[in-house]
């Protein structure tokens, strides 16, 4: 039988080599690197079988003259880097998958604060690697510099191909590489890499042609190019320079890997962009080269993707944070089961794992990372061990995904929660402002639980009498948190006195609250603080959910900027230009010490200053009190022998993210009917052996 979706499995063509499919894993980070290559050849690897036709790797450092630290990234230094790379390539080509390398030398993005050298850049200009805010300059390369530069390309890929690479990376992309900067606003050099277009094109034409002439013959060429840096005419264009820069250079790559810069604009989170967001930027390149075009946009859907192959947009789909969420999507989509795909949710905590320097992790995928250190894979978990019955309480992202993994397993599993509908805080929080993708989380746990016939769900608020009752062997407490109201959190230990009202999330986002409709409808608009010490998401979307209903909302945080912890998200300046559009004042730097019915009195964290503000109501976004209470009521019962285990679970056990739940509750389904050894660490460690 034929299928809308055999566009997306017809094999490709590119320079020497041939993808097996247009599935293809662009390169993207995800804190392994150098420093984990075991780590990294698994997720890799885990990815081929899951159907990508081509698995690229991160930005691989060419050169110690461009070491990309603090963030661990690939690196490809010398020779002895090959054998990482290797056991990488065997996990790809094991299951007929095309691996690529994105070579990179970055310039004055790269700090060098491992290696200590200098880095180049077209003039001596601020660092912005590391931190952002390095307290240095790059050297002016000089053009014997730059003829270096392309000898150490030239090695690297020629080590690539030697470590079985199929595809080799020329990078001017993200606004990070020494080939873009010189394709930039930035290069005001008087020699002939600088001045007009031809000239500033010039070295990236070199490397290309150096790249093609080194490993050519058995590797394919491919070119990553941001065709927009979205700044206007500050910046270069898709009508502008981005166009006449495809058209100088259309045929010279085997590949054109096409996208925006920079990486937060590549990597928009849901909040901001949708599915196929880049189009209006690339679809320029097809009509310029008879090479094949890959772009990406946070595809999820099987028809998006095809109609973005039969509309001409691109030849391969391009993915990096779907490949993530789900490695084995092209599967699914080949064998009919496209209600199985874990969606991206385009929440950006991939991100986090190279931005904090940690192993790559998923909201909706609690596997990503863990695929070597603990030999999990995303379709595949132990089969059960005993027949005993599991009753889960509470059906939020953690219970829901242990009921759903023990289920797998196939565990008879009650699953209850106390309000009707499943998905707990995720429920909820997919409601506020443009977070809807979230509910993907639930709404995937929710339709593999209906196929699974030995797993019931049942909404009833539950005692530990009615759990005792239950009979049931086995008890997981799954029953979230609840945020506190009286401002205790990261930075203000003990309550702040006064008598103003005081709300918090869970009064805004219960359904059953009128407060939101009463300031809507309110004769002048009321004005409303907004106390940010959670750091994340919460503070900002409350603060633009209230003013998008008649308040006029002051933002205070703690932090020294507002949501703080959204920059390792990638969306920080996106959340700060939305609140200032809302009209939203920002106050950094402060706490709330004490509080009226009208006004609250802040302190600067700073300078100890005392300062009034106005307001109506004060909304605490500080810190969550566990749901554990059940927990240590049936904990008798189990000493009692009345119950074979109890655990705790998710937010009961301890608030935190999403992802961290969805984590708990699937390690807690893993771990069921296991001997775990608290003093062991339960996860393989990478190690050097001396």
């Amino acid at each position: 039988m034929t299928s809308r979706y055999d566009i997306l499995f017809q094999p490709i063509k590119i320079g020497p080599v041939t993808a097996p499919n247009r599935f293809y894993q662009v390169p993207h980070c995800n804190g392994f690197g150098h420093r984990m290559p075991q780590g990294m050849a698994a997720m890799r690897g885990m990815k081929a079988e899951g159907g990508w036709g081509v698995v690229c790797t991160e930005e691989t450092e060419i050169h110690y003259t461009s070491d990309l630290s603090p963030f661990i990234e690939g690196r490809i230094w010398s020779d002895d880097d090959i054998p990482a790379w290797q056991l990488m390539n065997e996990a790809i080509h094991k299951h007929g998958a095309l691996a690529g390398i994105e070579l990179t030398y970055n310039g004055y993005d790269a700090a060098n604060l491992y290696s200590r050298a200098a880095p180049f850049a077209p003039r001596s200009q601020g660092l912005v690697g590391g931190s952002g805010y390095e307290p240095g300059q790059s050297r002016a390369a000089t053009k014997d510099d730059l003829k270096q530069i392309r000898k150490w390309h030239r090695n690297a890929a020629v080590r690539a191909k030697r470590a079985g690479f199929n595809i080799i990376y020329c990078y001017a992309a993200h606004n990070l590489s020494l080939a873009f900067h010189l394709l930039s606003k930035d290069n005001d050099r008087s020699d002939e890499y600088g001045g007009s277009l031809e000239n500033r094109v010039r070295f990236f034409r070199e490397l290309i042609e150096d790249t093609k002439e080194a490993v050519g013959d058995t590797c394919a060429v491919a070119v990553r190019f941001a065709v927009d840096e979205l700044l206007g005419k500050d910046g270069m264009q898709f009508d502008g320079e981005g166009h006449d820069i495809v058209a100088m250079l259309a045929e010279l790559p085997d590949l054109w890997d096409v996208n925006v810069s920079n990486w937060s604009n590549d990597s928009t989170t849901s909040r901001f962009e949708k599915e196929g967001n880049q189009e209006k930027y690339i679809s320029f390149v097809k009509k310029l080269t008879t090479k094949p075009v890959v772009g990406v946009g946070r595809y999820t859907s099987p028809d998006s993707m095809a109609s973005a192959i039969e509309r001409g947009i691109m030849d391969l789909i391009g993915a990096a944070r779907p490949s993530i969420a789900d490695p084995f999507l092209p599967n699914k989509i080949k064998e009919g089961r496209n209600e199985d795909i874990r969606e991206c949710i385009g929440c950006n905590i991939c991100v986090t794992g190279d931005t904090r320097f940690v192993p790559i992790r998923c909201t909706q995928n609690p596997t990503m990372g863990e695929e070597w250190r603990r030999g999990w894979r995303p379709e595949i978990i132990v089969p059960k061990k005993s027949d005993d019955e599991i009753l889960i309480v509470g059906a939020g992202p953690a219970g829901l995904e242990a009921a759903r993994a023990l289920g797998q397993r196939g565990y008879h599993v009650v699953l209850t929660d106390a309000k009707r509908e499943a998905g707990g805080r995720v429920t909820l929080e997919s409601a506020l402002p443009n977070l809807s993708e979230w509910r993907r989380v639930i709404d995937w746990r929710i339709t593999q639980i209906e196929k699974i016939s030995n797993i019931f769900y049942r909404s009833s608020p539950m005692t530990a009498k009615d759990i005792l009752e239950t009979e049931a062997p086995h008890v997981i407490i799954a029953t979230g948190s609840t945020w506190r109201r009286d401002g205790v959190g990261r930075n203000i230990s003990r309550p702040v006195p006064g008598s103003a009202k005081i709300f918090t999330p869970d009064d805004l986002m219960d359904p059953n609250n009128l407060q939101l409709i009463n300031w809507r409808q309110a004769a002048r608009p009321q004005k409303i603080l907004v106390y940010d010490d959670d750091h994340y998401y919460m503070g900002g979307v409350l603060a633009e959910l209230l003013a998008q209903n008649n308040c006029e909302v002051t933002l205070i945080t703690p932090a020294p900027t507002i949501s703080y912890w959204t920059q390792f998200t990638l969306e920080q300046e996106r959340i700060l230009k939305r609140l200032h559009n809302l009209k939203v004042t920002l106050l950094a730097d402060h706490i709330i010490a004490s509080h009226t019915p009208t006004t609250a009195t802040v302190t600067n964290v700073i300078t100890s200053a005392e300062s009034t503000l106005d307001c109506d109501a004060i909304v605490m976004v500080t810190d969550r009190i566990p749901n554990d209470a059940l927990y240590h009521e049936l904990k008798p019962a189990l000493a009692e022998g009345k119950l074979k285990s109890l655990r705790l679970i998710g937010d009961a056990e301890a608030p935190n993210i999403i992802a961290q739940a969805i984590f708990n509750g699937h390690l807690a389904a893993r771990e069921f009917d296991e001997m775990i050894n608290p003093d062991e660490t339960p996860f393989k460690v990478e190690r050097i052996k001396f």
